[in-house]
């Protein structure tokens, strides 16, 4: 049974989602304000967070960013403000998806099932190691190297990279990534794939767009660019003994 942790101020929507997900046969924790929802995550770790943004104490945005510095667990947003700004502002604070009020039960419920679908599978992915003497990824492990110095990646921000170096020098749509990485085929909302390859440059210390092996093709999509020059495979330090 997946743990939901919903954190979210209104008693009446808290309740309609309580019920709607228990009944779905999923385990809800509730919180009622922002540092509530942040000390509640931080306790049972919840297999997926839905959040709201106007919270007192401390407002989604805030907790947001703070989960992201800590945690990788999936984040469904939910706000009353439909602008473009508000569903930009939460896709580069790191948000998996972002539902505005009111909204269909049916929907909500159909995005949740996909976020925890994306965030336990792995079996669709080739499990062996991809080396360039840059970057070092280990599907199994699900640990990254670039030139021997781990980096921590989301789920989302691992299978986008792993996607891409697996078609090295192929130029893959928004579209395929979605279907690939996001298991979305149906192609909606392809602002995410932009703003998580800018996350993913900044972790992986990519941040020039003309440097960057994450290369953005201008009218077509992106493609991972192997080293130009020989490298020495980057040997990844060993794990701390137990």
């Amino acid at each position: 049974m997946s743990r939901l942790l919903v954190v979210e101020d209104d008693p009446d929507i808290s309740l309609a989602l309580k019920l709607l997900f228990t009944r779905s046969g999923y385990e809800v924790h509730h919180a009622r304000d922002g540092r509530a929802g942040l000390r509640d995550a931080y306790a049972e770790h919840p297999d997926l967070i839905v959040l709201d943004v106007g919270l007192p104490e401390m407002d989604g945005w805030q907790v947001l960013e703070r989960l992201r510095d800590i945690s990788d667990v999936p984040v469904l947003v939910l706000t009353a403000h439909g602008q473009e700004t508000d569903k930009v502002r939460g896709l580069r604070s790191g948000a998996d998806d972002y539902l505005t009020k009111p909204f269909a039960n049916a929907e909500l419920l159909a995005r949740v099932e996909a976020l925890l679908r994306r965030s336990t599978s792995s079996t669709s992915w080739a499990s062996q190691v991809y080396d360039d003497g840059v970057l070092h990824l280990d599907p199994t492990s699900r640990r990254v190297f670039v030139e021997g110095n781990e980096v921590r990646l989301t789920p989302t921000e691992f299978r986008l990279l792993n996607t891409l170096v697996r078609h090295a020098g192929a130029v893959l749509s928004p579209n395929q990534l979605l279907s690939q990485a996001w298991d979305d085929p149906t192609g909606i909302g392809q602002e995410r794939v932009k703003f998580a390859v800018l996350r993913l440059r900044r972790k992986l210390g990519w941040t020039d767009p003309e440097a960057s092996p994450v290369e953005s093709v201008r009218g077509f999509g992106y493609r991972y660019r192997r080293p130009t020059t020989a490298a020495t495979p980057q040997t990844p330090a060993p794990a701390p003994a137990p």
